[in-house]
């Protein structure tokens, strides 16, 4: 069974199903006959599909992770939509990133994602299977729970009087709030506001002038601050032991990102950040919905914070013992529209009972590598080579493309003096991965890179790495399916529990290409037996890298490898087509309009119109994109997308 070829690809990953090897082959290869008869084009299995000229849309996503690393970004676009695209014509297209192959063979069609953030919606799956949903704004009822009163009977001016005592912002040991209706369960409510909003203040009630006042102080110093406001010592004698020592909700958001409002909240709360825990970030440029622990915040102060949150709101409260882990996730439930879609039913038929049936090419997604024209596995490979004067000049040189300007003056300082000092002044932020850098060399010196680069935060070094691991999985799986088609064939791997173990010839139809993986290069892994195998050999060869030796000097560089399905197959998935006149008008209701009781708007049955709405379930550190990619069959890197259209810019 042969494939589709496309000079680009795209995005995330499903569910694996343990079918009846048999059942599968016979599946695909139903699909892939019918689809081919029903080809108007004539197009072939064999053949190549080129992207047709009336693709005039675009399908810009940014995906969501579960990883802890954050995907790079050196830079952000800025400028008007015409200047951005013809920057962008540096930038990257998946065929750079070995992104070249399709499953399907029906035709492609061009259509828009994510031309209003809320046609992109993520619904969290828990490690139970649960889909998070914000259908409860409901607190738990809690004896011990301070009253209501106890969030309003503050004055502005007192709160920010306490906070910049709590913060030791101010020359004042203490704050005296006078009690104007002196009763002793008003002065309750008082002590019990300022302890609860403001952790690490004690309160003791005196007499002044005939007048009731309550104070507040630090009861030990900034040394018991500190340690009463950590993540792992909080503030013990406020929290009932009865209590599960986590509040867990679903945080709702809408086109923000999840450590955005997890700082938010942390403002809201005068907390720390590092208090809360979640399972994997969202992203940003859609409507996502997850679960969040907080360590001993009641869920009557998160519940408060409605009133006054912007983009996203708190529900579903719970109390536990455990906070949340990274990657403890099952995966997403995607609802995606893809609006103005230019493909005859009989095609979006084809398209998506493929999708459904045999899956797509589990590649990472563009947004792996970058979004200038120096890609991150470009830095990534120099790392590993130990060739640290290039790893500097890689992230510090100037480049063509879409940077701000601040950057693009810091690159100049840099390349005409190379003064680290010089080259930071620039920089108005210093967090950036260039500032970081400037930071070390300054420090460290010229002549110790390693321990320069090193101050920029282990993720994000070690994204690099991973960039790299990435572009050479992407580009192997590309040739494994260019050579062998979608069939298991002897040599191929597959996983028993979590080793990796060869199909041998007789074994080999009890597997499909469902059962497959592909290894990323390191020193804990094996290789295909075939001629995949020695092309990795070749292809680290060709990188100066040698595939027998992938442990670095510094152990924080040395890979070890892992296994990755080569396709992915939805789960839950489904789809329709509708007519709508209004590209403003949303084509689904979401969780918050339910809950307030929007109707969906009455969408005309002959409008000019046509969006396809689709959804489906992956699982974890897979990129949807490349799944609407195989339906649509078009290049989704930037460079492509705004060439074909700069309308989302504006």
């Amino acid at each position: 069974m042969e494939t589709v070829e496309m000079n680009s690809v795209s995005l995330k990953r499903p569910h694996s199903e343990d079918d009846v090897a048999n059942t599968d082959e016979i599946k695909i290869q139903k699909i892939l006959e019918k689809s081919k008869s029903g080809n108007d084009s004539g197009q072939g299995i064999e053949t190549v599909t080129e992207q047709p000229e009336d693709m005039k849309n675009e399908i810009i996503s940014n995906e969501e992770s579960e990883e802890q690393e954050e995907e790079l970004e050196d830079s952000d676009e800025d400028g008007d939509p015409e200047s951005f695209a013809d920057m962008m014509k540096h930038g990257l297209t998946e065929s750079d990133v070995g992104i070249t192959k399709f499953v399907s063979s029906h035709k492609g069609f061009s259509g828009i994602l994510k031309e209003r953030y809320s046609d992109f919606v993520v619904h969290e799956i828990g490690k139970d299977g649960r889909v998070s949903h914000l259908d409860d704004f409901s607190v738990p009822v809690d004896d011990e729970d301070p009253s209501e009163e106890t969030f309003t009977v503050l004055s502005d001016e007192d709160k920010q009087r306490l906070e910049e005592l709590q913060l030791f912002k101010n020359k004042e040991a203490s704050v005296a709030i006078e009690v104007i209706e002196d009763t002793k369960e008003k002065r309750t409510v008082i002590h019990q506001a300022v302890k609860s909003l403001f952790p690490g203040l004690e309160t003791k009630t005196e007499d002044r002038d005939g007048k009731k006042y309550i104070i507040a102080y630090h009861a030990a110093g900034k040394k018991a601050l500190a340690k009463v406001r950590t993540a792992t010592d909080p503030r013990k004698h406020s929290w009932p032991k009865s209590r599960g020592s986590y509040c867990h909700f679903v945080l709702y958001k809408e086109n923000k990102d999840t450590m955005d409002a997890i700082n938010v909240l942390s403002k809201f709360l005068r907390v720390k950040p590092n208090i809360f825990s979640y399972m994997g970030t969202k992203d940003k440029r859609a409507i996502t919905v997850q679960e969040i622990a907080v360590l001993r915040i009641t869920a009557q102060r998160l519940a408060h914070l409605n009133k006054c949150l912007m983009n996203f709101k708190l529900g579903n409260f719970s109390y536990k013992n455990h906070p949340l882990k990274l990657g403890e996730l099952q995966g997403n439930h995607f609802t995606v529209v893809l609006r103005n879609i230019t493909g005859t039913d009989d095609q979006i038929e084809q398209a998506m009972h493929s999708l459904r049936e045999i899956g797509f090419i589990n590649y990472y997604g563009m947004q792996r590598f970058g979004t200038t024209a120096v890609p991150t596995y470009q830095i990534g490979r120099a790392i590993l080579q130990n060739n640290w004067n290039e790893v500097m000049d890689l992230i510090l040189k100037p480049r063509p493309g879409a940077e701000k300007g601040y950057l693009v003056k810091c690159r100049e300082e840099w390349a005409k003096t190379k003064d680290p000092a010089a080259a930071l002044k620039k920089l108005p932020v210093k967090r950036c991965v260039e500032g970081q850098l400037l930071r070390g060399l300054l420090k460290y010196g010229m002549k110790n890179i390693i321990s320069a680069f090193g101050i920029i935060p282990r993720n994000n070094r070690l994204m690099y790495i991973h960039s790299y691991q990435s572009y050479v999985w992407n580009n192997m799986v590309s040739k494994r399916i260019e050579e062998y088609g979608l069939r298991a064939v002897p040599g191929d791997l597959i996983l028993k529990g979590a080793t990796a173990v060869h199909i041998e010839e007789g074994d080999v139809d009890k597997y499909t290409i469902h059962d497959v993986v592909m290894p990323l290069p390191g020193f804990d892994i094996i290789y295909p037996k075939h001629k995949i195998g020695e092309a990795y050999k070749d292809m680290l060869i060709a990188d100066n890298l040698d595939i027998n030796n992938m442990r670095h000097k510094i152990r924080d560089y040395s890979l070890s490898g892992a296994y990755r399905k080569i396709i992915i197959r939805p789960q839950n998935v489904s789809w329709e087509v509708v007519a709508y006149d209004d590209p403003k008008i949303p084509l689904f209701t979401t969780d918050l309009d339910k809950l307030e009781g929007k109707p969906l708007p009455v969408l005309p049955p002959d409008g000019k119109f046509r969006a396809l709405k689709m959804e489906f379930s992956l699982p974890p550190s897979t990129y949807a994109t490349m799944a609407i990619r195989e339906v649509l069959k078009m290049d989704t890197s930037i460079k492509n997308q705004t060439q074909l259209n700069t309308t989302w810019l504006r």
